[in-house]
């Protein structure tokens, strides 16, 4: 058995599967964002109680957002108490057993490479659109991580300048303390603030989805915009790692819309003579966090496994 944990800005979802990622159980509980101490307690309670559940102890993996730097520590994370904190190495010592902990878009790929929308493809580069944007490369089954665990980061790469100058657009200010990075624009907070700023009001991702759908010329200029600014950017990602398959999940990839127009928008932003990869949606959806979690606290059981006797 294996305990999954995806961690979120406002929700922590924990899920119990089996070894063939079977779905026993799972739960969902609120995220202390502000109170490391709190974050760990709630953390080892939901522990506690999947323990009660098995009658047994499993291995954890966590799936969260941020990256997992040099020596364990947590950077550029949303859940703000998570930042320069060795949150692996805390939970270990709380739980008395190894902790797996990744990044919960990386792990996202990690799960749809290996049981769902990439399964069977070599090389599969993961895309998550939502309130952020971040992906990752998988190779074989395996996660490409670099020296830094920063592969994959395209959401704080610049936005393209051709796309900046046609649509006479701001540099918007990033929360990773960057100027112009492309999550400010491609994401879901993104796609609203675009349509913001053209419309000259303060209007939501919602407002956008209606008035697109209902035909509206602004809504309309936002999503060739959009789509613009989102072709240059997977098309930097292909031309970097080359993949047989992007996939897609988060948020704005329930939009058929976006899914239609991304092949000629990556298109646009490559040379003659390069492909665009086949394109996918996520098999599992929001569930991928916690079962690529699954998946990294497994790879871990097996390098510990006296903790599990």
């Amino acid at each position: 058995m294996v305990y999954g944990l995806d961690i979120g800005g406002t929700k922590i979802e924990i899920a119990v599967f089996t070894e063939q990622f079977q779905l026993l159980e799972r739960w969902r509980v609120p995220t202390p964002t502000q109170d490391y101490p709190q974050f760990l307690q709630t953390i080892a309670q939901q522990i506690d109680k999947a323990d009660q559940f098995l009658g047994k102890r499993a291995p954890v993996g966590i799936a969260l957002p941020g990256v997992v730097a040099s020596k364990g520590v947590v950077i550029s994370s949303n859940v703000a108490c998570l930042n320069q904190r060795t949150v692996a190495a805390d939970l270990k010592a709380r739980l008395q057993r190894p902790v797996a902990l990744g990044n919960d878009c990386r792990l996202f790929v990690l799960s749809e490479a290996m049981l769902g929308a990439g399964r069977g493809y070599s090389r599969v580069f993961g895309v998550i659109l939502g309130t952020g944007a971040g992906g990752g490369l998988c190779v074989n089954g395996e996660l490409y991580q670099g020296l830094q665990q920063l592969a994959g980061e395209f959401g704080h790469q610049s936005v393209a300048g051709r796309v900046l100058l046609q649509y006479q657009l701001p540099l918007y200010q990033c929360g990773c303390g960057l100027t112009g990075c492309a999550e400010t624009y491609i994401s879901g907070t993104g796609l609203a603030r675009l349509y913001s700023h053209f419309s000259q009001q303060n209007l939501t991702t919602y407002d956008w989805i209606t008035a697109f759908r209902s035909g509206d010329v602004v809504a309309r200029h936002t999503f060739d915009c959009y789509m613009d600014a989102l072709g240059a950017c997977l098309a930097s990602q292909v031309l970097a790692y080359d993949p047989d398959v992007i996939v897609i999940g988060g948020g704005l990839s329930d939009l058929d819309e976006i899914h239609a127009a991304l092949p000629k928008a990556i298109a646009r932003h490559l040379f003659e003579g390069a492909e665009v990869p086949l394109l996918k949606k996520a098999e599992f959806g929001a569930a991928s966090g916690e079962r690529g979690a699954a998946i990294l606290g497994l790879q871990s059981a097996a390098a510990h496994p006296a903790y599990y006797r």
